[in-house]
């Protein structure tokens, strides 16, 4: 405690210019506070937007999970590839390189495009045709969850500048948006992605599979919806090449697309609830609701839990698991917690 009996701050603090000025009054704030400290924090890094701390979704290197989810994907195209072409005997339809039919049926088994112009013709190679193409959805999955949003998210801020071009925008207002509106701007790339890939297709199956539009077209949108009826396909060496990069992208970015669809929509379902928590009226059930220690009031940290819970951003729960860690650190149970406090609490037990 200090000398003048005045209560010393819990983290050294230096003046903050954005807070107001007054005359010896204590202004009461609620609306802002000191964030609480980041678990992994970079050293704020140059950019073409100035001088921005670089979070890991958007501006930062090449994130952990996608160096991993990166490696499966080399290993099990690699492992497929190998067996594939040792059992190539075993495998009848239209052939080309061994090699690059080996790595090109380990990616049609691997999206369940399936087109049927490489079929397994033995017992061991349907087993293992089986065994790969429920490992490549789970992968598939794993790409969406991690690889697939990741590159998304990097493109966010071009999204951003391109849509505010006739403005400057600072690198606070850029974050503030791209916070705001992720979704819907992942949902821009997804969709743009994916029709370039369209077009990409179509014009690779008319130039060197010398099919028609119409064909061309068909082919690439059996592909990437997985349907693969199997009577147009990349039959030739070269189209195959192409395949081998191509049906695996798009194959991801068209679910990825759907999966922002679905997310939206729960996003606008999540703004509804709050809009009706915030603008109903509040009532005495309320009131009583919101008194979580019964002390015949609610305080203003009552009243954002209670309506946290109506919005559904927390639940009963998770104010349980937090009630319980404070009073672990409440060593003299007083209430408050102190540097005391945590020291006590968090001191190793004697042996």
């Amino acid at each position: 405690m200090a000398s003048n009996g005045a209560r010393e701050p819990l983290l050294p603090q230096s003046p903050d210019p954005a807070l107001p000025k007054t005359n010896g009054q204590v202004s009461r704030r609620y609306l802002r506070c000191r964030s609480a400290p980041l678990a992994n924090v970079d050293l704020p890094e140059k950019t073409n937007i100035g001088s921005i701390h670089r979070s890991d979704s958007i501006f930062g290197k090449l994130h952990p999970s996608f160096r991993n989810v990166a490696m499966c994907l080399i290993g099990y195209l690699g492992i497929g590839a190998v067996i594939f072409y040792l059992v190539r005997h075993q495998i009848t339809g239209m052939k080309t390189e061994a090699v690059l039919d080996a790595i090109y049926f380990t990616i049609v088994t691997m999206t369940t495009v399936g087109y049927g112009d490489l079929v397994p013709n033995s017992d061991l190679t349907k087993l293992l045709a089986c065994a790969f193409v429920f490992t490549g959805m789970a992968l598939v999955g794993l790409i969406l969850s991690k690889a697939a949003d990741y590159l998304v998210e990097k493109q966010e801020v071009l999204i951003i500048k391109a849509l505010h071009m006739k403005h400057k925008v600072g690198p606070t207002q850029i974050l503030q948006e791209a916070e705001v509106n992720r979704t819907l701007y992942k949902f821009f790339v997804a969709f743009f992605l994916l029709l370039l890939l369209i077009i990409m297709g179509t014009v690779f199956l008319v130039a060197v599979e010398k099919l028609e539009v119409i064909d061309a077209f068909y082919c690439v949108c059996c592909t990437i919806t997985t349907l693969g009826y199997g009577d147009k396909s990349f039959s030739s060496e070269g189209g195959r090449v192409f395949a081998v990069f191509w049906i695996l992208t798009g194959t991801i970015c068209l679910a990825q697309l759907f999966l922002y669809i679905a997310e939206m929509n729960t996003e606008k379902r999540q703004k509804e609830i709050t809009k009706m928590v915030l603008t109903r009226r509040t009532t005495n059930a309320d009131l009583e609701a919101a008194d979580i220690d019964h002390d015949g009031a609610v305080g203003f940290a009552e009243f954002i839990f209670y309506k946290l819970k109506e919005m559904g951003k927390i639940s009963q729960e998770d104010i349980e698991l937090v009630r319980k860690q404070f009073e672990e650190l409440d060593f003299d149970h007083s209430g408050t917690l102190s540097p005391s406090d945590i020291k006590l609490a968090q001191a190793p037990s004697p042996s």
